[in-house]
Order: structure tokens, then C-alpha cells, then sequence
């Protein structure tokens, strides 16, 4: 723990210690799953039975006109296989829990703060966990449907209705997740001039339409709120874009504004909403308002955050441009960065930012002093590999993009008591 004091550097290992180690399912839960899935696939064969039996009757009664003792007999079987089926979803119900990863423990904090973890997912399927008793068992005869998973997610938005939008460069798309709703939208677009091909990073004005950097194309992608495209920005004559490398993306929707970050022109570009641009901030350097292959950028309240990557730090600007602090130096051990990537801010006004080389998730104050991270290499719940963007919503639920694990992991951040409860 260099470049940390010894009472905080003691503070920070114990909170990779409990929060990197998960606990480890004894032989005797093990064995407790093995016998519910015993227990509910005897049902399932039985009741498969009763079917087949049922069917073979109804198709004879069909075929040779049996007597009316024999339609009696084939009801009454498929009498049984109704109620038997009915008892595998209730024994599949009430048998033992399936065994999960066991989340981290809680990290608590002075004041009362405290960080935990909620869940992760990673798939369509993870917003359809209300399914009906026909639904899975039409599954279960005709198979279950192919599901969109995600491949290799880089970055996450969430539009009013709480809808979580992910870009997915592995999958030339972007997810939709509506979990209040329990829908899925995947949105690609192949053909005409302006197919997207490598989709980074997202914002969403106030109409919640989908404003998406394309990092190989060199243009913005628009998109309305039920997903339809609408136009690309910076698209030029032959097809070309406008930017070298398009990566982060901000809307101002009060000011009509677009900001993006242009990785290869070392610059931020201050667009209206037709594409045309109105000012371009910074320039390639090491000093306050000069950047080094700036990538994502955040608008929270007046402050506009830009990651700084290659200069190891964070810059927060205004909405004007001009340099107001700076966050991070050179390194490779805590309250350092390396490879900062994704950026939030709490309700605490506290600035997070993710590390995709360290595997986790720093945060700071205003004047630069680290407060508490969380995160560790890995693949349980908690763990993050080569992670890459990162949301924190109204509430204080922390979105992390675990890129390489190819899911989302989602936290809680619950500060002081007189300010819990989202932003003020």
C-alpha cells in the first residue's frame, strides 16, 4: 500500500480482505442442490410419462372409436399428468434454494456510510424473472428461446424510465434492459450508409433519445427512445466520419449541446445538436486543460469530468471548458490509476472513478483524497476483469460494466443519513 498513511494503508487491506474473498459452498449445500435437482427432475420424467401415456390413448380413441370406459381412462390420465406437472412447479417452487455465489460483505465507513452489493446480470433472459407456470412449461417441451446476452459490453446509460442501455462492440449493438418493465430491445443497425459498427459510449438527453459514439466509423449515432434510428452526426461525403476516434459522449439538453471526446485529435468538441461544432477544448499536453488520448467524459450538475487516459487522471471542467480541478497520478497501487476508464458521481457529490487495469472502482473527494474503493481481479460477485464502464444513478446504485466477464454488477452506495436517498 505505498503512498498511502499507515492507519489508512491498514484501513484499505482489510477492505481487499473481507471484500475480496468469497465464500466457498460447503460439501453439504453441494449435496442439498444435487438432491433438489434429483428431487424435481423425477417429477419431470414422471410427468413426461403420464403424457406420453395420455397421448397414445387420445390418439387411439381417435384413430378406433373406443368405447366411452376407454375416453374415461385417457381423461383420467391426463387428469393425473395435469396434476403432477402442476406438482413439479410446485416442488421446483418449494424445494431447496439453488446455491449462488455469496455476495461480498458490506463495506461500512465513518458516518454511517456503507457500501453493498445487489446483483449482476448478463443476458435478456435476466428481465424476464416473473415467468408464468405455462410460459415454463412451454419451455420446457419446445425448449426455451435464444436469448441476446452480452459479449463484450464497454459502456452503460440510464434514460428516465430507468431503462439500462449498454454498448456492446463485441455484439455491433446496444442493449436495452427494462427490469421494471421486464423487456429487452437490442439495437443494431447494418444497412445503408451509415451502419454501426463498433458502438463505445452512450448518453441520453431528455427526450431519452440515444445519442452513440461510433469509435470505427467516426460519427455519432442517433437513435430515438423506442430505438429507431434517426440520423448519423459527423457523417461526411463517401461514407466517411468527421472524428478520428469518437469515445465519450455527454448531452446538455438545456443548452442544446453535444460534448465528445475525440481520442486521437486530443480534444473535447462542443457540438449543437445538428452536429455542427461550436468549440473544441483542450489540446495534446500534460498541463490543467491539455489531454493526453482523453476518453470518457461525464456532465454532472456544471461540472463536465473528462478521463484524462494516458496522463493517468481525471480533469473536471465546466460546462464552458474552463479547468476547474484534477483528480489521479501515475500508478499502480491504491488511490493511484493506470488505466482510469468509466466515471460517476454520487449524491455526496463524490467522484468515482473505474480502473480497468486494477480490477476496481476508486473514490475521491474534491481535493483528490481517496475515500474508499471496492473491487478486486476476479470472477465472483464483486470481483471485476478489465472492467470498463461505470454509472451511478439518483438513487446511488453503482452500474459497473465487468467487460470481460461479460456481465453488469450492480452496488448500493448509502451515504450520510441526513443526505441517503438520491441527489439533492
Amino acid at each position: 500500500m505505498r503512498g498511502l498513511s499507515p492507519s489508512f494503508a491498514i484501513t484499505a487491506a482489510g477492505l481487499v480482505a473481507v471484500f475480496g474473498t468469497l465464500a466457498i459452498p460447503t460439501i453439504a449445500k453441494r449435496r442439498a442442490t444435487l438432491e433438489a435437482s434429483l428431487y424435481g427432475l423425477r417429477w419431470v420424467l414422471m410427468a413426461v410419462g403420464a403424457f406420453a401415456t395420455w397421448a397414445v390413448q387420445v390418439v387411439q380413441l381417435v384413430l378406433t372409436g373406443a368405447r366411452i370406459r376407454t375416453r374415461r381412462a385417457a381423461l383420467k390420465v391426463g387428469c393425473i399428468a395435469v396434476l403432477m406437472l402442476t406438482h413439479t412447479a410446485w416442488a421446483a417452487r418449494h424445494s431447496p434454494a439453488k446455491m449462488v455465489d455469496n455476495a461480498p460483505p458490506d463495506i461500512l465507513m465513518d458516518g454511517g456510510r456503507r457500501l453493498i452489493y445487489e446483483r449482476s446480470f448478463s443476458s435478456e433472459r435476466d428481465t424476464r424473472q416473473k415467468r408464468s407456470f405455462w410460459t415454463k412449461l412451454v419451455d420446457a417441451v419446445a425448449g426455451e428461446p435464444e436469448f441476446h446476452s452480452l459479449v463484450r459490453p464497454y459502456e452503460i446509460a440510464m434514460d428516465s424510465h430507468g431503462r439500462l442501455i449498454v454498448t456492446d462492440p463485441g455484439a455491433s449493438g446496444v442493449h436495452i434492459f427494462d427490469f421494471t418493465r421486464q423487456k429487452y430491445k437490442f439495437l443494431q443497425r447494418n444497412e445503408g450508409k451509415d451502419p454501426l459498427r463498433d458502438p463505445q459510449c452512450v448518453a441520453v438527453d431528455a427526450q431519452d433519445n440515444i445519442y452513440l459514439t461510433d469509435s470505427s466509423s467516426g460519427k455519432i449515432f442517433v437513435f430515438n427512445s423506442n430505438g429507431k434510428f434517426q440520423h448519423a452526426l459527423g457523417s461526411l461525403k463517401g461514407g466517411e466520419g468527421y472524428f478520428k476516434r469518437p469515445t465519450g459522449i455527454a448531452v446538455d439538453s438545456a443548452a442544446d449541446r453535444i460534448y465528445v471526446t475525440d481520442t486521437l485529435r486530443n480534444k473535447v468538441f462542443m457540438l449543437d445538436l445538428r452536429g455542427n461544432v461550436l468549440q473544441t477544448i483542450g489540446k495534446n499536453g500534460t498541463e490543467n486543460g491539455e489531454f493526453n488520448f482523453p476518453t470518457e467524459l461525464l456532465l454532472a450538475g456544471e461540472n463536465l469530468a473528462v478521463v484524462d487516459a494516458m496522463n493517468f487522471r481525471v480533469q473536471v471542467l465546466n460546462r464552458s471548458g474552463l479547468y476547474q480541478y484534477g483528480i489521479g497520478k501515475l500508478g499502480d497501487t491504491i488511490g493511484t490509476m493506470f488505466r482510469p476508464k468509466g466515471l460517476g458521481f454520487d449524491s455526496e457529490n463524490h467522484l468515482y472513478v473505474l480502473d480497468g487495469s486494477q480490477s476496481i472502482v476508486q473514490v475521491f473527494n474534491r481535493e483528490g483524497q481517496l475515500l474508499y474503493y471496492f473491487g478486486n481481479r476476479g470472477t465472483g460477485a464483486g470481483e471485476f476483469q478489465l472492467p470498463t464502464g461505470l454509472l451511478v444513478d439518483r438513487s446511488d446504485h453503482i452500474y459497473v460494466v465487468d467487460s470481460y466477464n461479460r456481465r453488469v454488477q450492480v452496488f448500493r452506495y448509502f451515504g450520510l443519513p441526513t443526505q441517503a436517498g438520491g441527489r439533492q
